[in-house]
């Protein structure tokens, strides 16, 4: 990538946030030139209950929640690392959802724009057994470092992932220039039409015509 970006991840109370549901954990890890750099983690208090499932699946208590600090600091802290930069999520609308319902309710303007390591991936990796983060994990022999479903493990993974993903893009594709606009189309191209897009996109490249 020629620009920074930022890898995020939230955890819950549950699916949606138009339905009132809250964020409990957030981790955004930066990517520079191609690397993963510095994150930016913490638990959050929404002063809202946290289902016993919800306890179960990420291992987050109430107890947990109600010492951390609260929505409106977590997420001034947040806006200050991400500042204007493009952001990735792992299913970018589940995460884009809860990002601008928790700024929208502190106060807080952005509008960042999302991609979406999931849909990247169908179109780079059409063979993988699925496109879960912990299937593509194995797929592309990347270790998870932590625990599946907690917001810092979860944004270095996919951080990860998706710097081999642009690395394979251009060893594959011959792409130099994989720029945010170039990887917003692809996510756009139908999945069988992706490898023969970025062919094109590739001799383009090649040619000087693009």
């Amino acid at each position: 990538m020629d620009q920074r970006i930022v890898v995020i991840d939230f955890e819950t109370t549950g699916l949606s946030a138009r339905t009132g549901d809250r964020a409990i954990e957030v981790a955004a890890v930066e990517i520079i030139d191609g690397q993963v750099g510095r994150h930016f983690a913490s638990l959050m208090n929404p002063g809202v209950h946290v289902p016993s499932f919800i306890t179960g699946l990420t291992g987050i208590t109430n107890a947990m929640v109600r010492s951390a600090p609260d929505s409106m600091a977590v997420m001034r802290g947040l806006a200050q690392f991400v500042e204007d930069a493009p952001l990735v999520a792992h299913n970018a609308a589940f995460d884009a959802g809860f990002y601008g319902h928790e700024m929208r309710m502190q106060g807080i303007d952005r509008e960042n724009p999302f991609l979406c390591s999931l849909r990247v991936a169908r179109r780079i990796y059409p063979r993988a057994p699925n496109h879960k983060l912990s299937t593509l994990a194995d797929y592309v022999d990347i270790p998870m470092q932590g625990t599946f479903h907690r917001a810092l493990a979860d944004a270095d993974l996919t951080a990860r992932i998706f710097v081999t993903m642009c690395g394979d893009i251009r060893a594959r594709y011959g792409i130099r220039s994989l720029s945010v606009a170039l990887l917003e189309r692809l996510q756009s191209v139908r999945v069988a039409s992706a490898d023969a897009w970025l062919t094109k996109v590739g001799y383009e490249e090649t040619a000087g015509t693009r």
